[in-house]
């Protein structure tokens, strides 16, 4: 399991379909996924003072750091391999216009890309990806 995880709401569509994303271009397997419902995803989200009944943003636990909103997503993307770190070129826009862009697609999440009724379960090639199947 890699030191890197990255926790999201199993619920969200867009979420999801990045979970998705994640597996097919993290050839290196740099990151663990756990839905925010599941019992890892809970823990992980006490552990580090978060709420456990409300998600706002994708969390990326890179170590002993946090990263949340935009710094999550831009750190994720430095971490793949090419092209995607050409995204972390947003890094010059300042955070707090970047997280008031990215919590405008995170509140309004589920309005535009709908909603599962429960968390999909990850295919069986895909669940070594996760830190459990919750």
């Amino acid at each position: 399991m890699s030191d890197r995880i990255i926790l999201f709401d199993g619920v969200c569509k867009l979420c999801s379909a990045w979970a998705k994303f994640l597996i097919k271009y993290d050839r290196n397997h740099t990151f663990t996924l756990a839905t925010v419902q599941s019992a890892a995803g809970q823990q992980l989200l006490t552990q580090h003072g978060l709420p456990i009944d409300s998600y706002s943003t994708m969390v990326l636990i890179d170590g002993e750091t946090l990263y949340t909103q935009s710094s999550a997503f831009l750190r994720v993307m430095r971490l793949l391999p090419l092209p995607w770190p050409l995204f972390t070129i947003f890094y010059i826009v300042p955070r707090p216009i970047r997280d008031w862009l990215y919590d405008r697609i995170a509140l309004n999440r589920y309005k535009l890309f709908g909603k599962f009724d429960s968390c999909l379960l990850p295919t069986p090639d895909h669940q070594k990806r996760f830190i459990d199947g919750d």
